[in-house]
């Protein structure tokens, strides 16, 4: 999922959709060069993600592989990141919880 919400704001690099999700889980999720392309591969083959072949985005970096997400891939991280929203929202709404009213 981090990786797909990474891939919200546009394509990308492997390492930095490594630095990405380390910022947005604030440190508690760290994923080595395995996780991140084994994952990665399992998007692709899921059709979620996309290689990209802009060289303009390569910035002169032939090595780098970039990723997109295609239609699917951001219909799916728009459709889980409005679910996690609603569960927080019903979250503090509960009295005791996350500053709700007691």
């Amino acid at each position: 999922m981090y990786l797909l919400l990474a891939l919200l704001d546009g394509e990308n690099h492997g390492y930095a959709l490594m630095r990405l999700v380390d910022e947005q889980s604030q440190g508690s999720v760290h994923m080595g060069p395995g996780t991140l392309y084994g994952t990665l591969n399992r998007l692709l083959a899921d059709g979620l993600i996309r290689e990209t072949t802009d060289d303009a985005a390569r910035s002169g970096n032939e090595r780098r592989r970039y990723y997109r997400l295609t239609q699917d891939g951001e219909r799916v991280a728009r459709t889980e990141l409005d679910r996690l929203r609603a569960i927080v929202h019903r979250f503090r709404t509960i009295p005791g919880i996350s500053g709700a009213p007691a």
